[in-house]
């Protein structure tokens, strides 16, 4: 299956890249309360250990990810115009895909409800590099995601060093070797401008909150799934081991998360 949902969203202004995945604070209407300024509090007791807040961001951000990044590497395998941002695009459906698996496998046992859109800026970005070509899009393509993903390098870091979750710390090893990949990809196109981007990934965006949020799922949809190449090398994490196992701490099923 290809993901085809059409968004709007908030293009680039005046040419500045502005930062994607900030911390999200997720609508209370998915039963996800918004950060309260304590993002170690913990939410919810589960087998696996106590979940916090930002470790249910955590899995809320990576989906996120996944719905533009994905179809942006659909996007770059159709118009890249150099072997390395084709090769790029490949890493980016082929690692966006495996971290969804894990996502979804993960959410429905912490009780994490999961966006099928993502935000309306990230939704932007798909936009702006579906209407480009030529040496503008592998351009705009290698410094849109060298920022993001090393916005996000940070956030992983953090989510792994701290969380006391196994599902969670599952995630981040898997997040964390995909982001540096795509990291590595990017750089290898030789078209980022590390000044431009590293300035952008340091900077916070002046964007209001809802353009930075993914909309809840609609009732009765199905859920959008990132479907793996077939040649698929990323391999999600096997959660029916993981999850068998358990780590003691607190009852099964997880409350419910908000």
């Amino acid at each position: 299956m290809r993901f085809s949902r059409n968004a709007t969203g908030t293009l680039f202004v005046g040419g500045a890249m502005a930062l994607t995945l900030a911390a999200l604070a997720y609508p209370a209407m998915l039963g996800l309360s918004q950060v309260s300024g304590a993002p170690d509090r913990v939410i919810a007791s589960t087998r696996w250990g106590p979940l916090t807040e930002q470790d249910r961001d955590f899995v809320v951000k990576v989906r996120a990810a996944g719905l533009w990044e994905y179809p942006v590497g659909q996007i770059g395998l159709r118009k890249g115009g150099s072997e390395a941002v084709i090769t790029a695009s490949r890493h980016l459906v082929d690692g966006h895909a495996a971290l969804d698996t894990t996502c979804r496998a993960i959410a429905p046992l912490l009780n994490i409800t999961l966006p099928d859109e993502a935000s309306p800026q990230q939704r932007g970005f798909v936009r702006q590099l579906d209407g480009e070509s030529g040496r503008r899009f592998d351009t705009d393509f290698a410094n849109i995601l060298r920022m993001t993903h090393g916005s996000i390098f940070n956030t992983v870091a953090k989510i792994r060093s701290t969380t006391k979750n196994s599902l969670v710390r599952a995630l981040a090893d898997q997040a964390n070797d995909t982001v540096l990949d795509h990291i590595s990809m990017m750089e290898k196109t030789g078209l980022v401008d590390f000044d431009r981007t590293l300035f952008q990934q340091t900077t916070s965006p002046k964007l209001p909150d809802s353009d930075l949020t993914p909309p809840p799922p609609a009732a009765g949809r199905p859920e959008v799934v990132l479907t793996p190449p077939p040649s698929a090398t990323s391999t999600p994490v096997d959660i029916d081991a993981l999850a068998g196992g358990g780590t003691g701490a607190g009852p099964s099923p997880a409350p419910p998360a908000g």
